[in-house]
């Protein structure tokens, strides 16, 4: 064994079994985005050898990714193939800069329910669109639209012979890959996913079924640099705004990834700057070649780990035999039913929905698990970009309101001036309650107003302190805060303790 890789043979191995988890994966995202089976394998094999071997997570794997599909399909359908390659490769580029800005580690402070929601609306938006093609039926473009279609989509089935056999392959590979599991030890060394795609297009093949296949241009063909009329559509607000969703997500879905990886391994811990650096420049190759846009993705991440790898050789050498499949077995793709890659985004789409986490979040934070679902159906009711944007401004609006939490203590004796103490965060989420507190007090009384326990004093409490000292009755003395004390009397002047 050479000094220079003391684990090629656990590398070498796991590579193969990531290869076999990718193969489907990899060209089951490109259909459902609407483009060309073979740019998924170009994304998978960039992620493989560029992205590979960069620093930054030496065990994780990238490649097109389910959570991509639908911002892809839109991007897609708005713009056109051809922009595909610019909006990737501009979102490589922010990707690189936001790198070598060390804004990596921030992504981490997004809140995991709004991450959770995202995979969850994702998810749901994912099963809808491929129920319908796995009976080889045209989905509707909205997502709310997708999911309200159903109904009517299953009685065009049922009148229909050919899509009920198409959804019989959809269905039978969902339940091959669910029941899997269950297969003794040596059959398990074959994916899932692998498994059921090789058993779908046996059947098909076996019984000549009516089934729509997965329709080849060749590698060469399917690559197609971006031209200078694509460029020109940056110009764009949409384009830019669609950019920064690309990069975004991203970035956010593969460092999460990451940081689920680690917990896996006993191995280095990713250097988050670097993997943003590295997800960047697997981008902007992509972007170059027009093809779809990468993430880490945890189930070739996992699979990966699980088979053993022990150094980034693991995912390069998985690119090296996407590559080598590419160009050597390219008619191996017109083989495979569409059914069958739809019923293996169905499969993908469930796994999304984080259940348990909603279930656990309800019991215990229910705040979080409303932050959760509405991000979810704001991405089926709206899209993808601006429902993440609800559900950023929702954890952001419940954060704030916990951090205010401000307490008010009157205390009047009956005699003497009414002490009020106030601690805290006094913020304007908060301002109604205490000025219905003090407005409350007898204006014929001098007040002692104590806002020494006050950690934050916002410039609205403050305003609004020092406008109801002036307005009441009788003296008020102030201690800490920084509130001026007014008298209402001008020839009795109170000065701040």
């Amino acid at each position: 064994m050479s000094t220079g890789f003391p684990h090629i043979r656990q590398d070498f191995a796991a590579s193969l079994v990531v290869f076999l988890v990718a193969v489907p994966l990899c060209v089951g995202v490109a259909v459902a985005s609407g483009v060309p089976a073979e740019l998924g394998l170009v994304t998978g094999i960039v992620g493989g050898i560029v992205t590979g071997l960069m620093p930054g997570s030496s065990l994780q794997v990238s490649g097109p990714a389910a959570g991509m599909t639908v911002l892809v399909f839109e991007a897609v359908d708005a713009y056109g193939l051809p922009a595909l390659g610019v909006i990737v490769l501009a979102a490589g580029l922010l990707q690189l800069a936001m790198g070598a800005l060390r804004l990596g580690r921030w992504f981490r402070a997004i809140s995991i329910s709004v991450v959770e929601g995202m995979l969850a609306g994702i998810g749901l938006v994912i099963i809808a669109g491929q129920l319908y093609a796995a009976a080889g039926l045209q989905a509707p473009s909205s997502g709310l639209d997708k999911i309200l279609g159903l109904p009517g989509a299953v009685v065009d089935m049922l009148g229909d012979t050919e899509a009920l056999v198409s959804f019989a392959v959809g269905a039978g590979t969902v339940a091959v890959m669910v029941l899997w599991r269950r297969m003794p030890g040596p059959a398990r060394t074959v994916p899932g996913a692998l498994a059921a795609v090789l058993l779908a297009t046996a059947v098909t093949l076996a019984f000549a079924l009516p089934v729509a296949t997965v329709e080849v241009h060749g590698l060469l063909d399917a690559v197609q640099p971006p031209g200078a009329d694509a460029f020109g559509q940056l110009a764009s607000i949409g384009l830019i705004g669609t950019i920064v969703a690309f990069a975004l997500i991203a970035s956010a879905e593969s460092l999460f990834s990451a940081a689920a990886v680690d917990r896996l391994h006993d191995g280095p811990r990713t250097r988050y700057n670097q993997e943003l650096m590295a997800q960047g420049a697997g981008n902007t190759v992509c972007g170059l070649l027009g093809a779809l846009p990468m993430t880490a993705v945890i189930v070739r991440s996992s699979a990966n780990v699980q088979a053993g790898a022990r150094t980034k050789a693991s995912r390069v050498l998985h690119g090296v035999w996407l590559l080598l499949f590419a160009a050597l077995l390219p008619w191996a793709l017109a083989l495979i039913p569409l059914p069958a890659l739809a019923g293996i985004l169905v499969h993908a789409g469930w796994k999304l929905i984080p259940f348990r986490q909603v279930t656990a979040l309800w019991r215990a934070h229910r705040g979080e698990a409303l932050i959760l679902v509405v991000t979810a159906v704001s991405i089926v009711a709206v899209n993808m970009f601006e429902g993440v944007l609800i559900g950023l401004a929702l954890a952001v609006a419940k954060t704030a309101w916990e951090a205010s939490h401000a307490k008010l203590e009157v205390i009047d004796k009956g005699a003497g001036p009414v002490q009020v103490y106030l601690s805290g965060n006094a913020t304007f989420l908060r301002l109604p309650r205490i000025l219905d507190a003090l407005e409350s007090l007898p204006e014929d009384r001098p007040v002692e107003l104590d806002l020494s326990g006050v950690h934050h004093l916002d410039h609205a409490c403050r305003t609004a302190l020092e406008t109801w000292a002036e307005r009441h009755g009788t003296p008020v003395k102030v201690t800490g805060g920084g509130v001026r004390a007014v008298a209402a009397d001008p020839e009795q002047p109170v000065t701040p303790a």
